[in-house]
C-alpha cells in the first residue's frame, strides 16, 4: 500500500502562481518549488525580476529554480548569474541546450565552477545525464532535471530510463536527480521507487494526495454515485 509518510523523495510544487505557491509553502512536505518561462506566462507574470523577488521576499527557506530565458548563452550566463544573486536559496535552471539544439556543457561548467547552483532541465535521455554529469562541480549543489512524463507522452517508460539515470549520477553527492513532468499521482511513488531524490508536482496533481490509501470499493462507489447525481441533475430521459 501506498503511503506518503514513507515517502523518501522530497516532493516540490511546481508552478508560478502565487496564491498557489504560498498555498504550497505551507504544507509541511513540500520541500521546494519549480518555475519556468512557460508557467510564468501561463499564470500572467509580465516582470519577471519582480514576481521573483515578491515570492523570495516570502519563501526564504526552501530551494526555488528559475529558469534563463535567452537563447544566446553569453546572455544566459549574465542572466542566471543576475538569478543566482538574488537569494541563497535559489537554482538556476539552465536548459540542457539552446534552440539551436547546441549544448549547455559549458555554460554549467562555468557557472558551478563558479559556486553557483544550476538545476539542468529538459533532459529526456541518459545519454543527455552523462554528458551534462561531466560539467559538474562536487562541491556545488545541482539538480538535473529528467523530464519522464514527456517521455511517457512518448509511448515510452520512463521507469528504466530514469533508473539509467540515478545510476549515471549516484557518484555525485551533491548533485539529485529529479522526476518532472508527472502525470498522476502513482509518478511519485514510481519515483520514490527508483530512488528519484526530487519530483516537482502541479498543484493539480498534489490535490489528489487525499485519495493516497482511499478504499477502492468506495471509491468504485463514490463514482457510481457521481455519475448517478449528474444524471439527474442535468434531467435526462429518455
Amino acid at each position: 500500500m501506498n503511503n506518503i509518510e514513507n515517502l523518501r523523495i522530497k516532493i516540490f510544487a511546481d508552478g508560478a502562481e502565487k496564491a498557489g505557491m504560498m498555498e504550497m509553502y505551507a504544507k509541511p512536505f513540500i520541500k521546494g518549488f519549480t518555475t519556468n518561462p512557460t508557467l510564468m506566462r501561463k499564470a500572467g507574470v509580465t516582470d519577471y525580476a519582480g514576481f521573483a523577488k515578491d515570492i523570495l521576499s516570502v519563501i526564504k527557506d526552501k530551494p526555488i529554480s528559475f529558469e534563463v530565458f535567452s537563447d544566446d548563452f553569453t546572455e544566459m550566463e549574465r542572466q542566471a548569474r543576475l538569478i543566482a544573486s538574488w537569494a541563497g536559496n535559489v537554482y538556476v535552471k539552465i536548459p540542457i541546450t539552446n534552440t539551436k539544439g547546441d549544448s549547455s556543457f559549458e555554460l554549467v561548467k562555468k557557472l558551478t565552477g563558479s559556486g553557483i547552483k544550476v538545476n539542468v532541465t529538459a533532459l529526456m535521455t541518459p545519454e543527455q545525464a552523462q554528458l551534462i554529469s561531466g560539467a559538474l562541480s562536487p562541491d556545488v549543489p545541482a539538480v538535473i532535471s529528467v523530464f519522464a512524463g514527456r517521455v511517457a507522452d512518448t509511448g515510452v517508460d520512463p521507469v528504466p530510463l530514469m533508473r539509467q539515470c540515478k545510476a549515471i549520477l549516484s557518484g555525485y553527492k551533491n548533485t539529485e536527480l529529479l522526476w518532472a513532468s508527472p502525470r498522476e499521482l502513482l509518478n511519485i511513488f514510481q519515483a520514490d521507487e527508483i530512488g528519484c531524490d526530487i519530483i516537482t508536482v502541479t498543484n493539480d496533481i498534489l490535490n489528489k494526495l487525499g485519495k493516497v490509501g482511499y478504499d477502492l470499493a468506495a471509491y468504485s462507489l463514490d463514482t457510481v454515485k457521481m455519475f448517478h447525481d449528474d444524471g439527474q441533475k442535468a434531467g435526462y430521459a429518455i
